[in-house]
């Protein structure tokens, strides 16, 4: 019988599920804020941490790399599975989270703010639910945690880590910006440095896309 959602929230805390303090290969990486043009092919690689104070314009933003595309088939919230390249003229934030993450659970009001504030706008938020315990592998407990948290923005299951992989990721949890043109711009980990990261998904609304 499958637990109700909101039992394994309160488990999830007791359990201090890894999050951003440990990677999911279980090895300590410092945290970091932004990859450099030099990590364009390796979005998952740690490097220094770079900041931009809010109202950074996108120039301040380099240019890492084509994003990967998304893997995932089942999905939460959208009626057909999404992909960047349906996607060109968007800005993508895609957050790497579980939900019995309790970083990732703090990171949520943030995101259901921006996806109120700048969906108009042309903001696509994704949440890739990449799971680190078993409970986390199940559909309906997916489900309910998204209803239970008021989620309105699409999640994507990502129980064998496809997508995950393809962005080298180590982290719960882990956003990434991807500009008009499919290119990842910004990358953080873990909870915190919401100011900066709503100054790049404002900067990156306001770039114009090549041929548009």
């Amino acid at each position: 019988m499958v637990k109700p959602a909101k039992n394994l929230w309160i488990l999830s805390v007791v359990l201090l599920a890894a999050c951003a303090s440990l990677p999911a290969s279980g090895s300590v990486e410092k945290p970091i804020d932004q990859a450099t043009p030099e990590m364009s092919n390796q979005p998952g690689s740690p490097t220094q941490p770079l900041t931009h104070p809010p109202g950074a314009d996108a120039s301040q933003f380099p240019d890492l790399g084509a994003a990967p595309e998304l893997q995932n088939r089942v999905w939460i919230n959208s009626d057909h599975p999404l992909r960047l390249a349906d996607l060109r003229g968007k800005v993508v934030l895609l957050e790497m989270w579980t939900f019995g993450c309790i970083n990732c659970q703090h990171v949520i009001p943030s995101l259901k703010d921006w996806y109120q504030k700048y969906a108009d706008e042309g903001l696509v938020i994704i949440g890739n639910h990449f799971p680190e315990f078993d409970y986390e592998r199940d559909l309906n407990n997916v489900k309910e945690a998204v209803k239970e948290a008021g989620i309105q923005y699409p999640v994507a299951q990502d129980n064998e880590g496809k997508t995950w992989s393809a962005y080298n990721n180590l982290y719960w949890p882990t956003i990434y910006l991807i500009d008009k043109t499919g290119h990842i711009r910004y990358r953080h980990v873990g909870e915190g440095n919401y100011q900066v990261t709503e100054a790049a998904i404002q900067a990156l609304l306001k770039e114009t896309a090549p041929g548009a």
